[in-house]
């Protein structure tokens, strides 16, 4: 009856996978004026994506655009892209054939490619490959409305300027997709971590954080709407800062989730991404203090050997990285830890590679999201250093973390037997419309039966009596 498939889709994730983009839409078509124009998007990547996605879809509906679900009916296509690995940039070009293809018969129709490809490849999509009309960096989705009409006219349109004051702070984002419970909301934009092997900083920008206020009156209206669980989003939230121009009172991170966490106690707040080197005691205990803070982090640790650490420019060495580990169980026994990890990094060798295994032994991932290394053009690490490891190796590696991960997963939901939860209800389970899904505060899966008066976006107790790798299974009890 319920999954446990040992290649645990929902689990990990490896640069293998055939990753396909979500389509960005609404729950059902919306009643169009005659002669309204719609749009249809798709986004790859990290959550950041998504959640860009939402504020073109507003900047697009204060246009005239309205949302569809058929990309036939579109006037107007958008590529959400990412260029964090070159398997994804491979499916986003596949994905622009398809809909030059949808062009040729339709040819009044708009393709637009935003995010962090637009602004590496603008020149080759435009006049090289002719792939689209439209290319948009992260900072320019305001200019979204006047590259449209220019393209309209038959001129291609790009802007893919940085900027180091847009936060898109006063733009309410069109909750396209949704389930009408979870919402992500970003609270900074750009990283000034200049990892090695990583193009976020080029495309992206330097970090600037949001207004303190913008982003708890955000909360407050999901909350007012019936959403139950927000997740702060930034490269790195753990820098955000920002200072009041009217007092100069500085908000740090800590300060912010404590804000956010006492608009209603029936609100639970997520957040990713940490930085090892940023994440704060402060933070720590106020996620300790306050029960609708998930007692979750995603902790990327990318490997677990100082000298290839020091190689990607991760600014912290091994056991930095495991004193921090420590001190999140010290002071939050019951937090889960997840990670990302990168196997075959630019010298790697065997003994280094076992490192990263042994971190993972002693963090107890709960999951992880797991890649062999991909250069990426115009990172430090293409322009330092040979990558000199090969595929094959690269692949070996990366399957002995990912059986590694298979088994601490299985273990750490193993000790959740016989425990019980607070669950949000997100919604049907997809196995069984006899079963409801949803998440407990430590981010994993929890599959339960349905019962009388079940609600989506209400809170239940379940006790958990079996596991997979992948999932809690339980029965809701009373409190």
């Amino acid at each position: 009856m319920y999954d446990n498939n040992p290649s645990l889709e929902g689990l990990v994730k490896t640069i293998d996978e055939k990753k396909q983009g979500t389509a960005f839409m609404p729950e059902s078509e919306p009643v169009i004026p005659e002669g309204s124009k719609r749009f249809y998007i798709e986004s790859y990547g990290c959550q950041m994506n998504f959640s860009d996605s939402e504020i073109v879809g507003s900047i697009l509906g204060d246009a005239g655009f309205y949302p569809t679900r058929d990309m036939k009916a579109a006037d107007l296509i958008l590529v959400n892209t990412c260029s964090i690995r070159e398997k994804a940039e491979l499916t986003v070009r596949k994905r622009l054939e398809l809909f030059n293809k949808l062009k040729d018969q339709k040819p009044q129709m708009m393709v637009g490619v935003l995010g962090c490809m637009a602004e590496r490849l603008k020149k080759k999509l435009l006049d090289e490959e002719k792939l689209v009309d439209i290319v948009v960096g992260p900072d320019a989705y305001r200019d979204l409305p006047n590259l449209v009409s220019g393209a309209e006219e038959g001129n291609r349109g790009v802007n893919v300027l940085l900027s180091r004051e847009e936060t898109y702070a006063d733009i309410n984002p069109l909750r396209l997709n949704s389930n009408g419970i979870t919402a992500f909301i970003s609270i900074m934009r750009g990283c000034d971590n200049m990892c090695s092997f990583c193009v976020v900083p080029f495309t992206r920008g330097r970090e600037r954080s949001r207004n303190a206020f913008s982003i708890v009156a955000e909360a407050n209206d999901l909350f007012s709407k019936g959403y139950r669980e927000v997740t702060l989003l930034g490269q790195n939230v753990d820098s955000y800062k920002w200072t009041n121009p009217e007092d100069e009172s500085v908000v740090n991170f800590a300060n912010l989730i404590e804000m956010v966490a006492h608009i209603n106690p029936d609100l639970r707040i997520r957040f990713s991404t940490s930085h090892p080197k940023d994440i704060t005691d402060e933070v720590l205990h106020t996620m300790a203090k306050y029960e609708n803070i998930c007692k979750y982090i995603h902790l990327p640790v990318q490997s677990g050997n100082s000298r290839v650490l020091e190689l990607m420019n991760r600014t912290y060495d091994r056991e930095w990285y495991m004193e921090r580990v420590k001190r999140i169980y010290e002071i939050m026994p019951d937090c889960a830890i997840s990670s990302d990890m990168i196997s075959g990094f630019c010298t790697e060798t065997e003994e280094e590679h076992k490192d990263t295994l042994t971190m993972m032994e002693y963090a107890k991932y709960s999951m992880s999201y797991m890649f062999y290394y991909s250069e990426r053009p115009g990172t430090l690490a293409a322009r330092k250093y040979e990558d000199d490891v090969p595929l094959a190796v690269k692949k070996k590696r990366l399957q002995e973390i990912v059986d590694l991960q298979m088994n601490i997963s299985h273990e750490h939901n193993k000790k959740d037997i016989g425990k019980t939860f607070k669950v949000l209800i997100e919604g049907t389970s997809k196995r069984s419309e006899l079963d409801l899904k949803g998440r407990n505060s430590q981010n994993k899966v929890i599959i339960f039966p349905k019962t009388d008066g079940d609600e989506v976006g209400t809170y239940v107790h379940v006790k958990v009596n079996s596991v997979t790798r992948a999932t809690l299974i339980g029965e809701r009890v009373l409190a």
